[in-house]
């Protein structure tokens, strides 16, 4: 590994060890700045060395963030820009604001798959229906291992939404988010905020996950 030998070498250097020593395929779905409607899902590699990140895009356009200050989640990018890194995702993946846009970084490639047809990972939701659609992690009563279930989600203004899922056994069920409580028209739920994922508890034993960001979009 050839070491970084000046200050003036140290982003160019390091990151060429960035991208061999700490990469991963994502799919990253991209949201005009202050929209809750994605217009671009893409397949994208991420990269992070000593904090500084690389987001290469399948449509073209590559992302290279430096730290900023000594808080996390503060970057510039290669143009200057001011970029933010939230929460939002849980443990599938980062959210990084960009001035003109924002991309969310998912670890699962599945929604990559096509859309359409029989390949559709959401279906029997698609985004004809709905403004976005979803794997959520999900747990059968009586089971111990999480998988993944289809969702649709519509949003509402204030941060709210109804996303209608559905289960490992193929049944179909409503989560209303608003602001004051959480509701399912399939019974009784614990609904429990822990950061930025809502963890819900039902009465039959099964067990969601919904990340805040499915809920609020961009």
């Amino acid at each position: 590994m050839k070491r970084c030998i000046s200050i003036a070498a140290v982003a160019a250097a390091c990151w060429v060890t960035a991208v061999v020593a700490d990469s991963t395929d994502a799919a990253c779905v991209i949201y005009p700045a202050g929209s809750d409607k994605a217009k671009a899902t893409v397949a994208c590699t991420f990269s992070q060395h000593q904090g500084y990140i690389r987001i290469t895009r399948s449509d073209g356009v590559t992302h290279e963030l430096s730290p900023v200050g000594d808080a996390p989640g503060n970057f510039r990018d290669q143009k200057g820009g001011v970029v933010h890194r939230q929460s939002g995702l849980g443990d599938q993946g980062n959210i990084f604001r960009f001035p003109d846009e924002s991309v969310y970084v998912y670890w699962n490639t599945a929604m990559l798959t096509p859309l359409t047809g029989d390949n559709n990972p959401h279906a029997p939701f698609t985004t004809a229906d709905y403004d976005a659609t979803t794997l959520l992690r999900c747990r059968a009563a009586g089971k111990t291992e999480f998988g993944h279930c289809p969702a649709g989600i519509s949003r509402m203004d204030g941060g709210q939404a109804s996303i209608t899922v559905q289960n490992q056994k193929g049944e179909q069920f409503t989560i209303n988010f608003m602001k004051d409580y959480v509701n399912a028209t399939n019974g009784e739920v614990k609904a429990k905020l822990d950061g930025d994922l809502w963890t819900l508890n039902f009465a039959n034993g099964e067990v969601w996950e919904v990340p805040l960001a499915a809920i609020q979009g961009g």
